[in-house]
């Protein structure tokens, strides 16, 4: 029970973040255009930097975020494999509940986008210059599924393996980044998932995850 009081702040203010980030449309049907604030400010700022770039920088970036989730996905993966190999349970048992969490804060992400419905920055600026195609029309923005992904991988990470904060925070950020940079997000859709993908992982973590025991130590040979 008092695990789950802990949590239930965590969702608290999460949600209340969300609320914030969020550009509206709740109830309206008709799609979000979001072209003036910070976010579309900082969006024009470093999407139209980013589209200036030499050509054969575009292809590279546009596979860059996908690369960072592997990345960080084969760390959780890296930290459950030597929980199993030393017998801690406590820690392989984690790793699976990060797997869940960033799982289900994926689809809350997917029918966040249905509730939002905020159009694409790409399509919003159609004077920007983007590294990659605009997404088809229907498939909205808010918030990053990159980043909810991100968020959740490195979260269970710092969580699980503290050890690995300097690598999980950074790639985290950087995937958020360049979703923004390859101009199909605005900052606070990556932010929003950021805050979503971290919530989901740290709240499993905390209410599930048995307490750490230390390995069994080996039984001294006979006659000794």
């Amino acid at each position: 029970m008092r695990r789950i009081l802990l949590v239930a702040p965590l969702f608290l203010l999460s949600g209340a973040a969300m609320v914030l980030l969020a550009p509206g449309g709740l109830g309206d049907p008709r799609p979000r255009v979001v072209t003036e604030g910070p976010s579309a400010a900082a969006y024009r700022g470093m999407a139209g930097r980013a589209g200036e770039l030499p050509g054969w920088l575009h292809t590279p970036g546009e596979y860059a975020a996908a690369a960072g989730l592997l990345v960080l996905a084969g760390l959780l993966a890296r930290v459950g494999w030597l929980g199993w190999r030393r017998h801690r349970t406590s820690g392989a048992l984690g790793v699976l509940l990060v797997g869940v969490g960033t799982v289900l804060a994926y689809l809350v992400s997917e029918g966040v986008k249905l509730v939002v419905d905020q159009e694409r920055p790409c399509r919003a600026f159609a004077d920007v210059s983007t590294w990659v195609a605009c997404p088809p029309v229907g498939d909205w923005s808010f918030p990053s599924n990159h980043a909810t992904l991100a968020g959740g991988l490195a979260a269970g990470l710092v969580l699980l393996a503290p050890r690995l904060w300097y690598l999980a925070v950074p790639m985290a950020g950087a995937v958020a980044a360049l979703r923004v940079a390859t101009g199909v997000h605005y900052p606070h859709d990556v932010l929003a998932g950021l805050l979503l993908g971290a919530t989901a992982s740290a709240a499993l973590l905390i209410a599930l995850r048995p307490a750490p025991t230390s390995p069994t130590a080996p039984r001294p040979a006979p006659g000794h």
